[in-house]
């Protein structure tokens, strides 16, 4: 009886012994669902989730204004839309598996609709306004809110339960994801900006002009620990990449490490990771396609497109890339061989306007033009060949596609400028 007694509290002791922390529970990751514009904060646009083939439009509805970013999902299926509009509520979170009723909305300050808000993995959720961040929890009342120099660009969420946020003037500060503290000191990538401006150049955000030094989200590659954001300095002939080292736990928390002009005649658009954070993709403005080296901004190769991918491309898992959209592009996939890429198909039949967002091994979504009755259409394709899977018109959809968001339920959502979004579900 004794000897039983001994062991179990042996047994008990080394339980207590081996327990370790529990707050990682607590810590700020990005939802499960699509937490942002172009998914996670590599921009791949990509998901695991496997994409369904066969869709049923569910619901439709305007937020009677102008969105200039895709929307963002919840993992418990709510949609954050960041819109710019007339009067009344700009912001607003809808239930996507409830036929898209609103939760609740409220009227940020506007003119930084190109930046989409970000879910956490408590739904909460981050976006900017000119001058601010702000955080909400699941209501529509404050979490927090904090100053900045500029538009925040759509935020992200490092390791570590840290939220970074790069705006359009170049200060790039690091908060503490629940209290709203900066961690770190704040960098500044581009020189003589009057801090008390903070809406200078937005106007040239959305057509990426030089007014505005950085005009789309940076990317963030956690298996490299490394941020690359595009800046259009005052009086350059073009812009450049620039890249940051994050340093989580240390001093100080974020380093420049290099800056490259290779893209020569400039880049556009977001920069993109690949998923084991080595290589960064991005769209030159000279029709190419460029792959560079995380550690050093060094060209690895570039290809030509024959056409301006205004968007950035999509990235999978095993180095698939599929180019951006815009006007007269075409769908075109590669695969990333180290020092060339392998073109593995290409579509000059259809013209992507979006990005595409891959889901899955091998299915992606992508919005194109139709016949002059169709107008938009959602477009399935096969990831692996690009042969259509099927297609979905967009009833009265007008203006130009902002994105394809994937929910984790595998509902498909789209919106364009004019502020219309189409959701649907699997068949």
């Amino acid at each position: 009886m004794l000897r039983r007694w001994v062991s179990s509290a042996a047994v008990a002791v080394v339980a207590l012994g081996g327990c370790g922390t529990t707050d990682s529970w607590v810590t700020a990751t990005a939802a499960q669902g699509w937490p942002a514009q172009y998914g996670d904060a590599s921009n791949s646009s990509y998901t695991p989730t496997a994409g369904a083939t066969s869709l049923a439009l569910q619901w439709t509805r305007s937020v009677k204004g102008s969105l200039a970013a895709g929307p963002a999902l919840s993992g418990r299926g709510w949609m954050a839309l960041n819109a710019q509009t007339p009067a009344g509520c700009s912001l607003m979170e809808w239930e996507n598996n409830d036929n898209g009723r609103q939760r609740w909305c409220v009227r940020l300050v506007q003119g930084g609709g190109f930046a989409g808000p970000l879910f956490d993995g408590f739904d909460n959720l981050y976006v900017g306004e000119p001058g601010a961040i702000i955080s909400f929890p699941p209501t529509q009342w404050t979490r927090w809110r904090r100053p900045v120099i500029g538009m925040p660009t759509t935020p992200r969420i490092l390791d570590s339960g840290q939220l970074l946020v790069v705006t359009h003037l170049g200060q790039v500060l690091v908060f503490d994801a629940h209290r709203g503290a900066v961690v770190g000191s704040a960098l500044d990538l581009v020189d003589g900006v009057d801090p008390t401006d903070s809406a200078r150049g937005l106007a040239d955000c959305a057509p990426a002009r030089p007014g505005c030094p950085v005009a789309a989200a940076p990317a963030f590659g956690p298996a490299s620990a490394m941020l690359v954001v595009s800046v259009w300095q005052p009086g350059a002939k073009a812009s450049v990449l620039v890249g940051l080292k994050y340093h989580p736990g240390q001093t100080p928390l974020l380093t420049r490490e290099w800056t490259s002009d290779a893209v020569a005649a400039g880049v556009l658009a977001s920069p993109v990771f690949a998923a084991d954070g080595s290589t960064v993709y991005v769209n030159g403005r000279d029709n190419r396609l460029w792959a560079l080296a995380a550690a050093d901004g060094k060209p690895k190769w570039s290809v030509p497109l024959g056409f301006l991918a205004q968007t950035p491309p999509a990235v999978a898992p095993g180095g698939r890339v599929v180019s951006g959209g815009g006007p007269g592009t075409r769908l075109v996939a590669f695969r990333d061989a180290g020092d060339h890429a392998e073109q593995l198909w290409r579509r000059d039949d259809v013209s992507p306007l979006s990005t595409s967002s891959l889901a899955g091994p091998g299915v992606g979504y992508t919005v194109v033009s139709g016949t002059p009755q169709a107008g938009l259409v959602l477009l399935i394709f096969d990831a692996a060949t690009g042969r259509t899977i099927r297609s979905y018109p967009l009833p009265e959809a007008t203006g130009y596609p902002v994105g394809v968001s994937v929910a984790r339920d595998r509902r498909v959502v789209t919106a364009t400028s004019d502020g219309q979004v189409y959701s649907f579900t699997p068949r």
